[in-house]
């Protein structure tokens, strides 16, 4: 059991509140270590002047309404390899409000899927289909909640043309998915250009015309001619203007860095002390996301178990040196973000950890588990940390609980414009989720 560091009280007269030692000595790491409180805080999913912009993708109202519904619409799976999955599968499938926008599954299904249960970890393979024609993640499903402040995507980082990718030029091969790179937009952008293709969806210009999708693509895109306006580029480019917007804003850890001076327990208050602090964390998780745009090499599993349904290749187990081709970035991944994750149990790009504690213990330890990556290979920043258990408990639950928006449904549409079901619409999902 974690017991508070110092006792709290109810004041309700809060004009004479003075603030905890503890609260005025995390306020002052964190200046030390980046300038200001302020440059942790997530904008206002609305202030699209502050969010992060791609230079060629400026975020409007209208960009991103319209990706809000695009990135949930099940019409979109107009490519599947299987009739029965006809519109039934969308962006959603693998990334949904329900487990903090990544997938509820150690491996995301998209199309041969069926079922949702509650936070989408009831999705199982259609009996119709073979492992070979799903369309499943070989890795695990990275969160989009505030991949703005993110310049590339995906584990690997292969897709992005700027910042992190400068110089990648000659890894964006033809004919793949990477090479969307040469389109010149950043990793949102990129990704969700990519994405419509490689998870089988289609934009069907024949349904846009004839739905309420036609005002909104000319809404959101103004200056381009009819034959230019409803493709997949501009429907990609307003999905990522959507999940650039994606902010877990209302998270506790988020109203106590905007004044809230209550937001946070006196146990959530010394994790976070800790998290800044003697654990480190803070080394490789920074900025108003908590990620990184470094890729580590930390050693952990690759997916295994009975239940992974496809073979993981080895440009996917090498990480970044499957996408670069050198030998210096194999096994290292990308500093993913950490807020919302306790509505998942699959953590680590293997989803190898349980539980948030068990991540933080293994970095504690700093014990590798994969036997393919070498000592010499790791991260000089995976080293033991010597935190006791109490002191493990308390980061964990800072970053369960302090981290952690609670009302990220908001991000979500009431409806769609075709009327279908969401983020699946195939009959047990229709029904697992109670919809029409």
């Amino acid at each position: 059991m974690v017991f508070a560091y110092l006792s709290s009280s109810c004041a309700t007269d809060q004009d004479d509140y003075v603030q905890t030692p503890l609260q005025s000595s995390l306020e002052k790491q964190i200046i030390e270590l980046f300038g200001s409180k302020e440059s942790l805080i997530l904008p206002a999913s609305n202030d699209y002047n502050i969010i992060p912009n791609d230079a060629k993708n400026s975020i409007t109202k209208a960009k991103v309404e319209l990706g809000k519904l695009l990135f949930h619409e099940t019409f979109l799976g107009k490519n599947p390899k299987m009739d029965e999955s006809m519109n039934s599968y969308s962006c959603a499938s693998c990334h949904h409000a329900a487990a903090g926008f990544q997938s509820g599954l150690l491996q995301g299904i998209g199309e041969g899927g069926i079922g949702f249960g509650l936070r989408g970890e009831g999705r199982l393979k259609s009996s119709s289909y073979l492992e070979r024609d799903l369309d499943v993640q070989p890795i695990k499903s990275p969160s989009i909640l505030n991949v703005a402040y993110q310049d590339v995507m995906l584990w690997n980082g292969q897709f992005g043309a700027v910042g992190s990718n400068a110089g990648t030029e000659a890894n964006w091969t033809v004919g793949t998915p990477k090479e969307n790179n040469s389109l010149g937009f950043e990793g949102v952008e990129t990704q969700a250009i990519a994405g419509i293709g490689v998870h089988r969806q289609l934009i069907d210009e024949d349904f846009i015309k004839s739905s309420s999708y036609k005002a909104l693509f000319d809404v959101a895109f103004p200056n381009d001619t009819e034959d230019n306006c409803y493709t997949k580029l501009n429907a990609a480019l307003a999905i990522a203007a959507y999940e650039r917007t994606v902010l877990s804003n209302e998270a506790p850890f988020q109203l106590w860095l905007n004044g809230d001076d209550f937001a946070m327990s006196d146990d959530e208050l010394q994790g976070a002390r800790l998290f800044f602090d003697k654990g480190q964390c803070y080394t490789c998780h920074s900025g108003p996301g908590l990620n990184g745009m470094e890729f580590h090499a930390l050693g952990m599993n690759d997916l295994a178990g009975e239940n992974v349904l496809t073979v993981i290749d080895e440009a996917t187990k090498k990480g970044r040196g499957g996408f670069t081709g050198n030998s210096e970035d194999d096994y290292k991944f990308k500093t993913p973000q950490l807020y919302n994750l306790k509505d998942v149990d699959f953590y680590g790009h293997g989803g190898s950890f349980t539980s948030v504690r068990d991540i933080i213990s293994y970095k504690n330890e700093a014990a590798h588990e994969n036997s393919d990556v070498s000592s010499n290979k790791l991260s000089s920043l995976f080293h033991p940390l010597n935190l006791t258990d109490e002191e493990v408990d308390l980061i964990a639950l800072f970053v369960e609980n302090s981290l952690y928006d609670p009302n990220l449904k908001r991000y979500q549409p009431v409806s769609l414009p075709s009327g279908n079901c969401f983020p699946n619409a195939d009959s047990q999902s229709s029904i697992d989720m109670g919809c029409n």
